[in-house]
């Protein structure tokens, strides 16, 4: 399978990203151990998690996605042949969000000891807090990399502004750069990357992976009436019954049969021919569900097609 650089760094990463949200919410560990051979047999070897997933669970606190993952990457002695990005800042279950330097410093440590490695191959700032300083932040990534345990930090939901001011200040002061954005980028959710954060991507060169993908499931076509809106993902997809997502899925409908394929691989297929996007972020919590993957990867859209996806 093709590897896309990311970014400015030198890293090599899937053409999909798999999203590690599901591990320790709607995947215990047995069966997160299955996914994550599958996908890893397949070829995908880029997974993103974070400390605070997944902390919504009932019963849970944050930090068992990556405990499940650093407890697959010790069983299976693979750890070389993966990408592994995490974030820090959404400070699960406390109030607040926390981006200071010895926060994140001690939180990097937790998610080494739970990954089970001592390096993250790629860090992001997962949620900001702006009464601190970007240069504290960056100051705390600095001492991560110069230590070897982090080697490139991106930036997730930040403001546009803030990334900015981020950048800027790396540049004047020696300090590390972010090279990666994770907005939420879909074919649902267009306007906000491409007017705010695509143009800073853009200008800096930085590597885009972009997070709800699928738009929490919606694009997948499996939501088609309001009697579909059951379960976790019920609030996050109850926004796209109108006019415009319901038409987006008639689009997909067309273009996914035509192809022969997945709603899903059309919509991640559309993400990863977008110019300014290196990969998407995608879930999976069964093997059948990895066929979208590599449909997506196989698919190409016509010029026509994509801009049909886009109107």
């Amino acid at each position: 399978m093709q590897k896309k650089k990311l970014g400015n760094t030198n890293l090599e990463i899937s053409p999909i990203v798999f999203g590690g949200n599901v591990f320790g919410w709607t995947l215990d560990e047995k069966e997160s151990f299955k996914i994550l051979d599958q996908l890893f047999e397949k070829g995908f070897t880029t997974i993103d998690t974070a400390d605070s997933y997944s902390h919504w669970a009932p019963g849970n606190k944050g930090g068992e996605s990556e405990t499940i993952i650093g407890n697959w990457l010790k069983e299976r002695g693979n750890r070389e042949d993966l990408i592994i990005a995490t974030k820090v800042g959404s400070n699960p279950g406390k109030e607040g969000r926390d981006v200071s330097r010895d926060y994140i410093i001690k939180a990097a440590e937790d998610s080494l000891q739970r990954l089970q490695t001592d390096h993250i191959d790629l860090y992001f700032t997962h949620w900001d807090n702006e009464n601190t300083p970007v240069e504290e932040t960056l100051r705390a990534y600095e001492q991560l990399i110069e230590q070897g345990k982090v080697r490139h930090i991106g930036a997730s939901n930040l403001s546009p502004q803030r990334i900015s001011t981020s950048l800027e200040k790396a540049g004047d002061s020696g300090l590390p750069k972010y090279e990666v954005l994770q907005p939420e980028y879909s074919l649902v959710e267009k306007a906000k990357f491409e007017e705010e954060y695509k143009p800073i991507a853009e200008k800096n060169e930085l590597g885009v992976i972009t997070y709800f993908s699928l738009a929490s499931g919606f694009l997948t076509g499996k939501y088609r009436k309001k009697e579909d809106l059951q379960g976790a993902r019920e609030e996050m997809v109850k926004k796209y019954f109108n006019e415009e997502g319901l038409g987006k899925l008639k689009v997909l409908d067309e273009i996914s049969n035509n192809h022969g394929v997945s709603n899903a691989a059309v919509a991640l297929r559309w993400l990863m021919q977008r110019p300014a996007v290196t990969a998407p972020i995608a879930s999976a919590t069964r093997e059948s569900h990895l066929k979208a993957f590599e449909e997506a990867v196989n698919l190409q859209l016509s010029a026509e097609e994509m801009e049909k996806l886009s109107k």
